[in-house]
């Protein structure tokens, strides 16, 4: 393997206890990180059931708009997020590690493009791709491998090209421009992690309670699902949160006055992308609103979304690290806007 992958490729095994089960400290962060989890889905509902009250008590009409819009995010992701642990769990269960090492070219290099087209196969959103990321490198999947398919996957299935067709309709080199531009981001991002990336970046997902022998692989599944699905819903929320005030503070006079420059535009709905959190099911309608920016710009909206959003951000922290989040966003951030323009210049 390439030095930087060679070492990150093979995640240290878990601590066991003396009977086959996690350690104390392994059972100790499991339970924080589900207490952390369930007190943050708690203080969803908390909002939920208690902000017409509070509304009405103190005048908070802002409130309001903060309480629906962090609903309808957490809403919109749960679906997803759902699917992708019932998948990662399925994986952990039921799928030997031997399989990936058939399906996948033992050159990473040329695993990474693989990995990138085997995203069109998962018709789900970024909250998916996260926890099956981590189920794959937990199977002995190359971490740039898995990350090529946690970008691509919520980018380039066919759910999000049909979408992006529906909003712009009679331009289909809107849809070929969010294929290519996403494809190449996710592919150059697993070659630059092959080449620059570092094991202590990446805290590598160690995988779920382990299991005393002769539980079954139904047991598995669903302590897998179990686990996967509080500590990335509490990720979520964190993400959604942080969207919902974006929204509520930021008036709409403030994007209006950048959107007639092209490349101030393209930063700027770049920024949006990451802000509004919008998931990639539902992006390509919001981006074709988005009438006073350029297709490049709109284009660029569609394709650092479901790669670098709140959600995204608080989710990869959680299931990989913060140090990985802060330097893997920030480097698909520019990537994402680099390939943007070069496709959006060729094909818009």
């Amino acid at each position: 393997m390439v030095e930087g992958s060679a070492s990150a490729a093979m995640a240290p095994p878990r601590p066991l206890g003396p009977h086959g089960g996690e350690d104390d400290s392994g059972r100790r962060r499991r339970v924080t990180s589900g207490r952390v989890s369930s007190v943050l889905v708690g203080a969803v509902v908390v909002a939920v059931l208690a902000g017409p009250w509070l509304e009405r008590r103190f005048g908070l009409s802002a409130f309001e708009a903060w309480r629906t819009l962090l609903v309808a995010i957490v809403v919109q992701g749960v679906p997803f997020l759902l699917l992708g642990t019932v998948v990662s769990a399925a994986i952990g269960a039921f799928i030997p590690a031997r399989a990936f090492s058939k399906i996948l070219p033992r050159n990473p290099v040329l695993a990474v493009p693989v990995a990138g087209a085997a995203g069109v196969v998962l018709p789900g959103c970024e909250c998916a791709s996260v926890p099956v990321a981590g189920s794959l490198m937990r199977r002995g999947v190359a971490p740039a491998a898995a990350l090529t398919f946690l970008l691509a996957a919520p980018a380039v299935n066919p759910v999000v090209l049909v979408s992006t067709a529906i909003a712009f309709p009679g331009k289909p080199e809107m849809v070929a421009a969010r294929l290519g531009a996403s494809l190449v981001t996710s592919v150059v991002m697993g070659w630059l992690w092959i080449r620059w990336g570092r094991e202590e970046w990446l805290r590598l997902p160690t995988g779920h309670a382990q299991h005393a022998p002769g539980a079954g692989r139904l047991e598995a599944f669903r302590r897998g699902l179990q686990h996967d699905f509080l500590q990335a819903g509490g990720f979520l929320v964190v993400g959604a949160m942080a969207a919902a005030t974006f929204n509520v503070l930021v008036p709409p006079s403030v994007l209006e006055a950048f959107s007639g420059s092209p490349w101030l535009g393209v930063l700027v709905a770049a920024a949006l992308a990451v802000l509004l959190s919008v998931c990639s099911e539902a992006d390509a309608f919001v981006a074709s609103s988005f009438t006073g920016f350029s297709p490049t710009a709109r284009l660029t909206f569609m394709v650092v979304g479901p790669m670098v959003d709140m959600k995204l951000i608080a989710l990869q922290s959680g299931a990989f690290g913060r140090a990985f989040a802060a330097r893997f966003c920030a480097g698909t951030f520019v990537v994402a806007i680099l390939c943007c323009v070069l496709v959006g210049g060729v094909l818009l």
